[in-house]
């Protein structure tokens, strides 16, 4: 024990000289960066709030800057892929635990906390899932899988996404569910067993119903909502173990659309259920923004204030969690690219790691926000 503890010291300690001398390098190399010198996470801490972000084992593994970026700024970690199906699930009968373990050790050297995503989405399934996975066979891998996760990590995880993006009115069906293949292979219950069973693993993780598009004032969102809702207050009426409401928040420059009455009543009524709710997956994607870079920060910082400041007036909100930290390895330089060929600016530092003005935004938005009792 006396050589773990010497070791994480001597991690810790090397992480924090690192961070101050390759912050001096960055910031020589890139100008324009906002003074980062106190946190995100102690700004969010003051108010009773976490703030942390998803990143993948690859980078900080390979990027010693950008880990003790992430260290410095974060208070919770989120894996982006390590803990998803295909990464853990190389066969029916195995599973790949180095990725995360590598992650969850990366949290106890410096001190953060631990974010599971995700237990149950119709998406990042492995190769031989659909082949192998059946009606007769479905519900039982699905609660081996929780029980085998979920119980790996028990008493070390803040919280858990135990169902994701599972809400699609869309689809036509009643509940609004979403015709993906746990439902057709396992019914509309498995939305009940995934959390009976991440519960049985850990009596302690906060388990998060984690949804998208819920913010915009559009037909679908609207219908998101309100399946959503009615949804929930089902399923915590029969005892149903939801804690919390986790809202993905991918919004764009160019629809900030979210500051309407319907959505400031939809956060009350999840909050009116007793429920919390984590800003789960929260960037701003700019491909249509202009691309004067000064004038693209300003609309970027400018979405995270309108939507921080609104949803942070809601106290039942326990955290905030960006999806990437800098721009250099968001998704959205992949998924939503500029036409023009310019890299993205939608996180709150930049390819050189370089604080921006949405940084200051997301600071700002902290400072402002209502005081609320430490959670989580």
């Amino acid at each position: 024990m006396s050589q773990h503890l010497s070791r994480r010291a001597v991690l810790t300690r090397t992480g924090l000289a690192l961070a101050g001398s390759l912050y001096r390098l960055k910031g020589a190399a890139c100008e324009g960066g906002v003074d980062i010198s106190t946190p995100l996470k102690v700004h969010a801490s003051r108010k009773g709030l976490l703030f942390g972000s998803a990143a993948s084992q690859r980078y900080l593994k390979s990027d010693p800057a950008y880990a003790a970026l992430f260290a410095q700024q974060c208070g919770v970690l989120v894996p982006e892929g390590e803990l998803k199906w295909n990464v853990l699930r190389p066969t029916p009968d195995s599973y790949n635990f180095g990725p995360a373990d590598w992650m969850y050790e990366f949290t106890r050297t410096h001190n953060l906390k631990f974010r599971g995503h995700t237990l149950a989405w119709w998406q990042a399934l492995p190769g031989w899932f659909s082949s192998y996975a059946n009606q007769g066979n479905a519900r039982r891998l699905l609660e081996e899988h929780i029980a085998t996760v979920v119980g790996r990590y028990s008493g070390k995880m803040h919280s858990w996404d135990v169902v994701n993006e599972v809400v699609d009115p869309y689809d036509k069906r009643a509940d609004g569910l979403k015709t993906k293949p746990w439902l057709e292979l396992a019914g509309p219950e498995y939305i009940d067993f995934s959390f009976q069973s991440a519960r049985a693993a850990d009596p302690n993780a906060l388990l998060v119903w984690n949804e998208n598009h819920l913010e915009i004032n559009d037909t679908w969102s609207r219908g998101k909502r309100k399946a959503l809702l009615s949804l929930l207050a089902e399923k915590l009426k029969r005892k149903i173990p939801i804690d919390a409401v986790g809202l993905q928040t991918h919004v764009s420059t160019t629809d900030p659309s979210f500051d309407n009455k319907e959505f400031k009543t939809f956060v009350r009524k999840i909050a009116d259920l007793g429920l919390r709710i984590i800003i789960s997956e929260i960037d701003v994607i700019d491909h249509d923004a202009p691309a004067n870079t000064s004038i693209r920060d300003e609309k970027v910082a400018g979405t995270y204030s309108n939507y921080l400041d609104l949803i942070l007036k809601e106290k039942q909100v326990i955290a905030v969690l960006t999806w990437g930290l800098s721009d250099k390895y968001s998704w959205l330089a992949k998924f939503k690219p500029r036409e023009d060929g310019l890299p993205v600016r939608t996180l709150p530092f930049d390819d050189c790691l370089a604080g921006k003005k949405a940084f200051t935004a997301i600071a700002n938005a902290f400072d402002w926000a209502p005081d609320r009792s430490p959670m989580g």
